[in-house]
């Protein structure tokens, strides 16, 4: 390899641990359960982002249990089904916030390199699955402990908890195996758009159609 075309080394080759990304996870998972709701302070601006994706995951992941509430209103429904779509759209938009900040910082030296293989996911992606996980972690180890549980409903969660904690330790392998590659050069990941349109009222045919119909009937009046 020619000496120009060799990827170019920073003193912090280490940037994404995705043991370190799972532990914060875990620990912010548990504190935001808590009574106070307080954040902790993360070490550093990569992992702030990580906290912020996380928390819209977090809050996503909670919305949509009021959405399931048996009792809700319609009114209620529908309010709740507008703040899904937003807390859905601001985590998306983390998630790609996550890859811009590492291609950036991969950027300034010398990566990815533009010949290495493409790999279909990229590490935000990686990173929203983890959230995910960590949440589906926390919520099926309380069923291990309800008091109030049926028969079997401990062992059976039991049995969940361990399927989703070797997912998340295989995912996270996944994405650190990525993250290395992509250091060596041997592999490389893009920035993929989401491109929601749900929330894009020029683009959802349910807004601009029924504005479309409103401003008809205004004009028929």
């Amino acid at each position: 390899m020619r000496s120009q075309d060799r990827p170019r080394r920073g003193k912090n080759e280490r940037m994404l641990s995705a043991g370190q990304i799972v532990a914060l996870q875990d620990r912010l998972t548990r504190l935001w359960h808590q009574a106070t709701q307080e954040s902790e302070a993360a070490a550093g601006e990569w992992l702030d982002l990580v906290e912020r994706q996380h928390r819209a995951n977090f809050d996503l992941w909670h919305i949509e249990d009021e959405a399931r509430a048996p009792r809700v209103s319609d009114a209620e429904l529908a309010a709740v089904k507008r703040r899904i779509d937003r807390t859905n759209q601001l985590r998306n938009d983390l998630a790609e916030e996550l890859d811009r900040m590492l291609l950036e910082w991969l950027a300034a030296r010398g990566l990815p390199r533009t010949t290495a293989p493409l790999n279909s996911e990229s590490p935000g992606l990686i990173v929203d699955r983890l959230s995910i996980l960590t949440l589906k972690v926390y919520h099926t180890r309380e069923e291990t402990q309800r008091k109030d549980a049926p028969e079997g409903h401990a062992n059976r969660n039991r049995t969940r908890l361990q399927i989703l904690e070797e997912q998340r330790a295989d995912l996270a392998g996944c994405l650190d195996a990525l993250w290395q590659e992509t250091l060596r050069g041997t592999r490389r990941f893009k920035l993929y758009r989401q491109l929601k349109m749900y929330n894009d009222p020029a683009l959802n045919p349910a807004v601009y159609g029924e504005a479309a119909n409103g401003n008809s009937g205004s004009a028929e009046a």
